[in-house]
């Protein structure tokens, strides 16, 4: 019995391990993204490690893959399960820290395709850390699939095919786009708010004073009533989040005014996208000026999305660019496209293609 629920959750811990490396290193870049938020001086104030959050970020991913495919061919068993018990301590750790104090509300532990909770998060490496654990326990049940020569070409091979994966994404977009920015959205739909879509949910604690001492009363709105109570304050506190549209930050604005609709509405816009210009990549401005200067031949509408707009007076000059800058939030900028800069096109609100400076020419006007 011990020996088959070894070989059960063996399988599971490694297809798990597996699948959340994929889904991140698909787009470490993004999950370099969430990396920061952890090592900001607001959380954890190891803001000297943000510089190196995209190595960081991809070491973490490939190595949380790499263990999985060396966990499911038994492969240098007792270093695969130490390493197993290590990066679950670890990130058991962040997602306790991050639910218990509120710090950060997504661990990106599966990065953009599946969402947890903070307290999700941390149930869930809790799960992984027991079943590790047992792992460890029958460990003498873990045999190699195959000789140690055919496992370590294996596993060789696996690296070297998340390295390639890297380069590729490092150098274009992800392979797969697991945002709500995807090809084929229709922005205006997906930040409508269904009529009957559930609504957040508040307790309201309220401090009265009552006989001299102080008392709190919990409703879910409505004001208490308290006999010869005296009123200190209340402290509002969300208890559900209700239904979120998959995109609720988009807003385009310049000097105050918001041109958000009129944007949506065009129908043929070209996005030029930096969601910070002192990192972008400037030789990427050269190539985005041809394309730019063909579409607006072609009768399209082209504008810059910066989080700084008065950065973008220098990189407009510098390569005579022929059109504005918008400012946008910086995390939404970071969500629509990973690639800085990087090119969007819309009709009508529906993103129709979105690529990266390295890949202008793919862009059909």
């Amino acid at each position: 019995m011990k020996k088959i629920s070894v070989s059960i959750i063996r399988f599971l811990v490694g297809i798990v391990f597996i699948i959340s490396g994929f889904v991140k290193l698909v787009d470490p870049m993004g999950f370099s993204f969430k990396l920061e938020e952890y090592f900001h001086y607001t959380v954890l104030d190891l803001e000297w490690f943000i510089p190196y959050a995209y190595p960081i970020a991809v070491f973490v991913v490939t190595f949380e893959l790499i263990l999985g495919v060396m966990l499911l061919l038994g492969y240098l068993r007792d270093f695969t399960l130490i390493s197993l018990l290590g990066l679950t301590i670890f990130f058991g750790f962040l997602t306790f820290y991050t639910a218990y104090f509120n710090k950060v509300t997504d661990c990106g532990c599966f990065g953009d395709a599946l969402k947890f909770t903070p307290w999700g998060s941390f149930t869930k490496d809790m799960i992984l850390l027991l079943l590790v654990l047992f792992l460890w326990w029958g460990r003498e049940y873990i045999k190699s699939l195959f000789s140690f020569r055919t496992s370590t070409f294996l596993v060789l091979l696996k690296i070297i095919s998340c390295g390639i994966l890297v380069f590729y994404t490092y150098n274009h977009l992800p392979i797969i786009d697991f945002r709500p920015y995807k090809i084929g959205v229709n922005i205006q739909k997906a930040m409508e708010m269904p009529k009957d879509a559930p609504k957040p949910v508040y307790e309201y604690h309220w401090k009265f004073k009552v006989n001299g001492q102080e008392q709190i009363i919990t409703t879910l709105g409505d004001y208490p009533t308290v006999d010869n109570g005296t009123f200190i304050s209340v402290d509002p506190q969300k208890i559900s989040e209700g239904y979120v549209p998959p995109i609720h930050d988009f807003v385009i604005e310049k000097d105050g005014a918001d041109y958000t609709q009129a944007m949506l509405e065009e129908p043929k816009l070209l996005l030029v996208i930096s969601y910070d210009l002192s990192k972008a990549k400037n030789e990427g401005f050269i190539p985005i000026k041809k394309l730019t200067d063909k579409a607006l031949k072609e009768g399209y509408k082209v504008i810059g999305l910066t989080p700084s707009v008065e950065e973008s007076k220098k990189i407009i000059q510098k390569y005579e660019l022929n059109f504005d800058f918008y400012a946008t939030d910086l995390t939404t900028l970071k969500t629509m496209i990973r690639s800085n800069p990087g090119i969007i096109q819309l009709e009508r609100g529906t993103i129709k293609q979105k690529v990266s400076f390295n890949d202008t020419q793919k862009i059909d006007l």
